[in-house]
């Protein structure tokens, strides 16, 4: 029998690409999958042939308007950084996510909400609606209380004073989220629902979900004391793609030349400023014996391209990373998630540089796994990225390390597991006919 899914994610892509492929697998099963997103997202749900349920009263905070909405964010770092990220990126629009969804159910009555971790709503919605939920872990999994607290970087403790970093900086940390759970309480008391505690807030989507696929694999994730019943590892939820996109003219020629191949991206959210990470890493490498191949999102490509016309460098708006990483040997970048989880799966070793956003989190078991470098830094010198990568390609013991959590991510099957999962869990009669 067909099933309702309705999928909705904050509109960043690192929350929206990782939900695709699950998307269009349920989608090519005959299940009914339609998305709640922001304006911005119109054009790649029309190209996977996606019904689109749009934002009405929601007001899309998203990577592209995010600088020009809230200019003051750029001088913020650290705890005010997140405090006013969860305030006004998350749990400001949360009562409108909630109403335009509960509007959208009256035409479409979804058996099963699909969200990404930072979809607040979500607790309101299975409290009130009370459809199956299913959340995808994008990014590394949050700290639970007796675990190392998220966001700051940190590693499993070691020591006693460790441990007591550990309590500070999650103590600093709630003291962070104080405000956004204060206005996110004020719409459950709305709703006619209890408050949730601080401590409990960033698990919220996790304690409603039904299951909790955590994209990746424990190989990549610290050790944890317990983990809860329904959370599940699934592997690596790469997006969506219609078979490998052919590389640009000039890229496939220089491949064959070149013996070896660093990438280098700085995301999708903070890559307007060129001068963070592409171009320390252009000017490291420019003119030597690597070839170069940076990534820049649409943004400063031609000013890039005329800046450094080495032969050793190209510079491209987009490159299908899939086949692209199968040539590469390491991969610089700021740290988002789902670019690190492809290139480990294709056993490219990181050097990452970025602390905003989260990035220091993922980054930090970068370094914790061996799997590479940290710089612990939004703007690394030349130097120090050349350091890096001679130190990276020099010592074998990285290799090693990608080598070992890519035989574990080709232990995984992320669609299926899923599947196995979703339709276990639903109510009989939303369970797919095995004899239609």
């Amino acid at each position: 029998m067909m099933t309702k899914f309705l999928f909705a994610t904050m509109p960043f892509d690192g929350h929206f690409n990782p939900l695709t492929s699950i998307a269009m697998h349920l989608k090519a099963q005959g299940h009914d999958v339609r998305w709640y997103a922001g304006p911005s997202y119109a054009g790649k749900l029309a190209g996977l042939g996606i019904p689109h349920v749009q934002f009405q009263r929601a007001r899309e905070v998203s990577g592209n308007n995010i600088a020009e909405l809230f200019p003051e964010r750029a001088s913020l770092k650290g705890p005010k950084l997140l405090s006013f990220d969860l305030e006004q990126v998350f749990v400001a629009n949360v009562e409108h996510h909630y109403r335009d969804i509960l509007e959208a159910r009256e035409t479409f009555p979804f058996d099963a909400l699909v969200c990404d971790p930072g979809f607040y709503a979500a607790h309101l919605i299975a409290a009130k609606l009370n459809p199956s939920v299913y959340t995808v872990g994008v990014g590394p999994l949050v700290g639970l209380p007796e675990d190392p607290p998220p966001f700051f970087g940190l590693k499993p403790s070691r020591t006693i004073v460790d441990r007591v970093v550990h309590r500070v900086a999650r103590a600093l940390l709630h003291g962070t989220m104080r405000q956004g759970v204060k206005t996110y309480n004020r719409v459950l008391a709305a709703e006619g629902l209890p408050p949730v505690e601080i401590g409990d807030f960033l698990e919220l989507t996790r304690t409603c979900a039904t299951d909790y696929f955590q994209s990746g694999v424990p190989g990549f994730e610290y050790p944890r004391r317990s983990l809860p019943a329904n959370v599940k590892f699934v592997g690596p939820l790469l997006p969506f793609t219609k078979g490998p996109r052919q590389q640009p003219q000039e890229l496939e020629q220089k491949l064959q030349r070149y013996r070896s191949v660093i990438v280098v991206s700085q995301g999708t959210v903070d890559n307007s400023d060129a001068e963070k990470l592409f171009v320390p890493a252009i000017e490291a490498l420019m003119g030597g014996s690597h070839l170069v191949v940076a990534t820049t999102g649409g943004k400063n490509t031609a000013e890039l391209r005329r800046r450094y016309p080495q032969d050793n460098v190209v510079v491209e708006d987009f490159v299908d990373f899939g086949p692209l990483f199968e040539h590469t040997d390491l991969f610089i970048c700021n740290g988002g998630y789902g670019s690190i989880l492809l290139a480990l799966s294709n056993g490219v070793p990181v050097l990452s540089a970025g602390v905003r956003e989260g990035k220091n989190d993922i980054n930090a078991r970068i370094d914790y796994f061996g799997f590479g470098i940290d710089l612990k830094t939004e703007r690394p010198t030349p130097a120090k990225i050349a350091k890096g990568v001679s130190r990276i390609l020099g010592d074998r013991r990285f290799a090693e390390n990608v080598a070992r959590v890519r035989t574990e991510f080709e232990t995984y099957q992320p669609l299926d597991l899923i599947d196995g999962f979703i339709f276990a869990g639903l109510p009989k009669g939303t369970q797919p006919d095995p004899f239609a």
